[in-house]
């Protein structure tokens, strides 16, 4: 990807359609999402919805990966509802498969992280499964630290797999 510009930004209501695009073909490409192939329908109408309720809330962020005005990668930061955990937020990223291991992923926790700083977010925080090796290197290189196993927390391909919870903590 020499030469190709990235742009990484928040997304902004325009972006509901191709947002929607985006995360079916990373679910049809993906064994490690939550959600897999068809499994669930994102619209425009579906995304707009989500893109305003999510930025709307000071904890909260839609992040997107741009290349040559198409989407390739999003980061969702969902912030805690309750006092007590307003200052956290779990975090959700996909990325196309054609576009990964080229940068996509550590751009959007770049942003994440300038974003949350901002927002006084003290902790990052996610779920990867043990199994998907390349999604674990990426979050330790973005700085997450393992916390602890979920055993057994996913059952697909007739069995069961464990998630590591992963976390950082941000100083303002």
């Amino acid at each position: 990807m020499e030469g190709v510009i990235i742009l990484f930004r928040e997304a902004d209501l325009e972006d509901a359609g191709d947002l929607a695009q985006l995360m079916k073909k990373v679910e049809s490409e993906s064994n490690y999402m939550l959600y897999g192939a068809g499994e669930r329908n994102p619209t425009p109408e579906s995304m707009k919805k989500m893109i305003e309720e999510l930025t709307g809330q000071r904890n909260s962020a839609v992040l997107v990966a741009e290349i040559d005005n198409h989407l390739a990668g999003y980061l969702y930061a969902i912030g805690g509802t309750a006092i007590k955990n307003r200052h956290s937020a779990y975090i959700v990223i996909g990325i196309l498969a054609s576009f990964q291991r080229q940068g996509i992923g550590t751009g959007l926790f770049e942003k994440l992280e300038c974003w949350a700083l901002k927002q006084h977010i003290h902790r990052l925080e996610l779920t990867v499964i043990t199994e998907n090796i390349a999604g674990v290197k990426l979050y330790e290189k973005a700085g997450f630290e393992i916390e602890g196993v979920k055993r057994n927390s996913l059952y697909m391909y007739e069995r069961y797999y464990d998630e590591y919870f992963m976390s950082k903590l941000l100083e303002a």
